[in-house]
């Protein structure tokens, strides 16, 4: 993967984005990378409407805040380099504006009942060039990464981020290809699905092929593979329930504007049970993928 100056972390005190920042801090100690905590405050009313004296209070406000997010990174990761950044407006654009050359972006989520489109959760991960981490909820202790596989550039990219995650932590890692896509699959492919054995071979050599040169760059991590006959989603749901982390790539086969998250992404992260990671497909030399 491409290499980036800092992690980036967003903060707005609730519980979590705390254990987003925990998450971070963690992360940039591993990586021996600074940190970098971002808080973003808003007016909330029409420009035309702004009370100066009232914005300076809010302003305050928010300096509070982020001094809050960035004593617990301290106390997170004691020795780390912290940055502290605070910008005005939207959550994900302040975000985007720091986040050009991070190593990752970590913001948390609320609960999977109450993410709407229009969330920083699924706004950032579908325009950010680094991959974005969201913290659903603390470390469940299962220790491992699930990692979705589909045979495209966005899932290489996943499995390259998947191994590195599992490799910084000790966890291990486990490979899913759900592969009843009938769908997302050229013409010529088609007639595999009318004969699940071959679909099987396939697919599983297909699998293999994309894991194996991870497993030769990454020998310390136990990395499994898990070949099911069912659509992606269900496929990385079901292995979601034992895992720590999801890691997804930003679109597969299916997806063909570059602004929107494919569906099984935004379905891991609008669903998913534990924290989930967008991975952007690697640009190649003049900026296709």
């Amino acid at each position: 993967m491409s290499r980036g100056s800092y992690v980036l972390v967003g903060y707005d005190g609730t519980v979590h984005s705390a254990h987003a920042v925990e998450w971070a801090a963690t992360e940039a100690r591993l990586r021996r990378l600074p940190l970098k905590v971002v808080h973003s405050w808003r007016w909330p009313y029409p420009i035309s409407h702004i009370d100066h004296e009232g914005a300076a209070i809010v302003r305050r406000m928010g300096e509070h805040v982020l001094d809050h997010g960035v004593s617990l990174a301290e106390r997170v990761a004691p020795g780390t380099r912290i940055q502290r950044r605070l910008k005005d407006g939207p959550a994900y654009v302040a975000l985007m504006a720091e986040g050009d050359d991070a190593e990752l972006i970590v913001i948390g989520s609320h609960g999977q009942a109450d993410l709407p489109v229009a969330s920083t959760a699924l706004q950032l991960p579908s325009r950010a060039r680094s991959p974005v981490l969201v913290v659903r909820r603390p470390v469940a202790g299962h220790r491992r990464v699930v990692v979705g596989v589909d045979g495209s550039a966005g899932s290489d990219a996943a499995l390259d981020f998947a191994f590195e995650q599992a490799a910084l932590r000790g966890w291990s890692l486990l490979a899913v290809y759900g592969c009843w896509e009938p769908g997302a699959v050229p013409r010529e492919e088609l007639d595999l699905f009318h004969d699940d054995e071959k679909l099987k071979r396939v697919c599983g050599a297909r699998l293999e092929r994309a894991v194996a040169p991870f497993r030769v760059r990454y020998p310390q991590v136990d990395a499994w593979t898990s070949l099911v006959l069912d659509p992606p989603r269900e496929a990385l749901f079901d292995a979601a329930d034992h895992a720590d982390l999801v890691v997804v790539g930003k679109r597969g086969h299916g997806t063909v504007d570059p602004l929107l998250l494919g569906a099984t992404s935004t379905a891991m992260l609008q669903h998913a049970p534990c924290s989930v990671a967008v991975v952007q497909p690697v640009l190649e030399e003049g900026g296709k993928e």
